[in-house]
């Protein structure tokens, strides 16, 4: 089984980044329509710590067979939407279980 993770929408919120974010080199270098494939739970190259750590349980359950997250939230029950953690510049993600 693979998970496929495709990026389909990055927000950045200036206000709150000039507000409150100390300034950082390299924030975030995903692109909308960026692909990353995973058959075995390991972090994908070019997707940071951060984003992995929040998409990890998702894709734990979908390549162990298990899905229907949220008793039904999604029209494919072997999927979900999932955004990063970071507040400053969410990207938004779509998890399916694909087969090879």
């Amino acid at each position: 089984m693979i998970v496929k993770i495709s990026v389909l929408k990055i927000t950045k919120y200036e206000d709150l980044i000039s507000k409150y974010e100390n300034k950082i080199e390299l924030p975030c270098n995903l692109k909308v329509g960026d692909v990353f494939y995973v058959s075995k739970l390991e972090k994908p190259d070019n997707l940071c710590d951060s984003a992995w750590e929040t998409l990890y349980p998702f894709i734990k359950d979908l390549l162990n067979g298990k899905g229907n997250f949220f008793d039904g939230w999604m029209k494919n029950p072997y999927s979900a939407m999932i955004s990063c953690n970071d507040g400053f510049r969410p990207v938004t993600f779509y998890l399916e279980l694909i087969n090879n």
